[in-house]
């Protein structure tokens, strides 16, 4: 079992001042595989305080010379590739297939950032053009400071990819806290910056819960933005404490996100694209289109097909060739989610398939993949974020009808839409109030292309320049043109 009571400050492993452990379960065995330290205030206080003793130096670095330790992050990340997968898999639970897909978007990310590095020394002293003579205008980036970074369980080392690789990249110093449930393939990144000789303090990591690291780490003076990835509740309590002393804040938190499959979509197509916006990674997904909105005139064939593909679903050992879906990554997390199925028996929610079409795993946080059709949008279950294998749908008459059921939600992050034609895709999709619209496809998250949602599904974005410009203050220097 691994022993995780040491934290990442100033490039050494120092013992936490916490003598608190929880545990850390693999999810389809649900034994204990390792226990992390909760950690501790005075832990955070050592981690901000390096972090901010290192902030000159390496704010003072160019761009380009940011940008080779990046390159050196996505290196090391590719010689660790199968290592590292099957580290995830084993304590998170998603397949190896899944799990090796994350390392490559990890990977693309830290790459992506080093380039977006490079071009930032382009961009300082960029002349701004005036309306008045005599009178110049010059635009710089500055890092915002000291950042306070806290990732989720549901996709690691792809999460704090998409918050390391653009603070670092603007010249920011981090103290990264992720997950407590999936702290083991996070500890590569302090393993990585020693490897690479990333200078001490840039890159501090620190295990432990909300009430051991995250809270401190949201109330101390001396952080100057947060990124939290996550539930609402807890976005919200950071944004509290952010907002107590003015500190800058980004939020990617919960969806209820959409798939609308018009009259003119073939149904089994479009059976493989549902199937791949709920299902993949057992339905922890924040993007996860969880609502299917299907024109009357397919939706018995597109219920048919999904029913057929449901039940083609593996469920076993994560690291098993043949299985297709892993267990959730918690018990915590599986109890949640049972809840919303006990709820759906009680309103009487009629399922096309469910627990009572297959046998599960003997072990495991299993969960069968769930279907719901004729769905009232009432139901706590069509407006409420579930995070885990249960798609809702329900039929609908016109384009008029799904657009408007699709936007008749408190979140925003993503959608897809179906259809015969792109253009009537596209059409409908500048009409969906969502941060990412897919059409006729899968759920493409590249780096180039922002991350981030409207209404309570955050604020800001990541990814592409928008994810460098979270970590940037806008400085403007002005003065009499021609002078030296």
């Amino acid at each position: 079992m691994t022993h995780l009571e040491h934290q990442f400050i100033d490039n050494r492993w120092v013992a936490s001042a916490s003598e608190r452990r929880l545990a850390v379960t693999n999810p389809y065995t649900e034994e204990l595989i390792a226990e992390v330290t909760a950690g501790h205030p005075r832990d955070v206080d050592a981690a901000v305080d390096a972090a901010k003793r290192a902030l000159p130096a390496w704010q003072s670095l160019s761009g380009a010379e940011r940008g080779r330790y990046l390159e050196a992050f996505a290196e090391a990340l590719t010689r660790r590739r199968d290592e590292l997968a099957r580290v995830s898999s084993t304590n998170n639970g998603k397949v190896l297939a899944e799990a090796f897909i994350d390392l490559d978007d990890a990977i693309a990310c830290y790459r992506y950032y080093a380039r977006q590095a490079r071009a930032l020394d382009a961009r300082q002293g960029e002349p701004v053009r005036l309306d008045m003579e005599g009178v110049e205008a010059r635009c710089y980036h500055d890092p915002v400071g000291v950042v306070g970074l806290i990732t989720p369980w549901n996709f690691p080392l792809v999460t704090s990819a998409w918050k390391v690789a653009p603070a670092l990249a603007a010249g920011c110093t981090v103290v990264l806290k992720p997950s407590e449930v999936t702290p083991l393939p996070e500890r590569a990144i302090a393993e990585i910056a020693l490897e690479i000789e990333l200078p001490a303090g840039v890159l501090n990591l620190l295990f432990g819960d909300g009430q051991g690291i995250g809270i401190p780490l949201c109330a101390h003076p001396d952080i100057d933005k947060i990124s939290f990835t996550g539930s609402n509740r807890v976005g919200e309590a950071v944004m509290h404490a952010a907002a107590d002393r003015t500190a800058r804040v980004s939020l990617e938190l919960g969806g209820k996100s959409p798939v609308l499959v018009m009259e003119d979509a073939d149904p089994e197509q479009a059976a493989d694209w549902v199937m791949a916006g709920i299902y993949y990674n057992a339905g922890q997904i924040c993007s996860a289109t969880s609502r299917l909105l299907v024109h009357q005139d397919v939706a018995e064939p597109l219920y048919a097909a999904l029913a057929k593909r449901i039940d083609a679903l593996e469920l076993g050992d994560p690291l098993a060739e043949g299985s297709n879906m892993g267990p959730l990554t918690s018990a915590r997390q599986r109890d949640a989610v049972q809840a919303y199925l006990a709820i759906a028996e009680r309103e009487g929610l009629l399922a096309v398939r469910d627990a009572r079409h297959r046998t599960l795993p003997d072990r495991g946080f299993f969960l069968a993949p769930t279907l719901y059709r004729d769905v009232p949008s009432t139901s706590r279950l069509w407006r409420e974020e579930i995070f885990g294998p249960v798609l809702c749908a329900r039929s609908v008459a016109d384009e008029a009808e799904a657009i408007t059921l699709a936007n008749d939600t408190d979140f925003g992050l993503a959608a897809t839409v179906i259809s015969g034609d792109p253009e009537r895709a596209r059409r409908i999709g500048r009409q969906l109030k969502a941060g990412s619209i897919w059409y006729n496809s899968e759920q493409l998250v590249l780096p180039q292309t922002g991350w981030g949602g409207f209404k309570r599904s955050g604020i800001g974005r990541e990814l592409g320049p928008w994810g460098l410009a979270a970590f940037l203050e806008v400085k403007h220097m002005v003065g009499p043109a021609g002078e030296a």
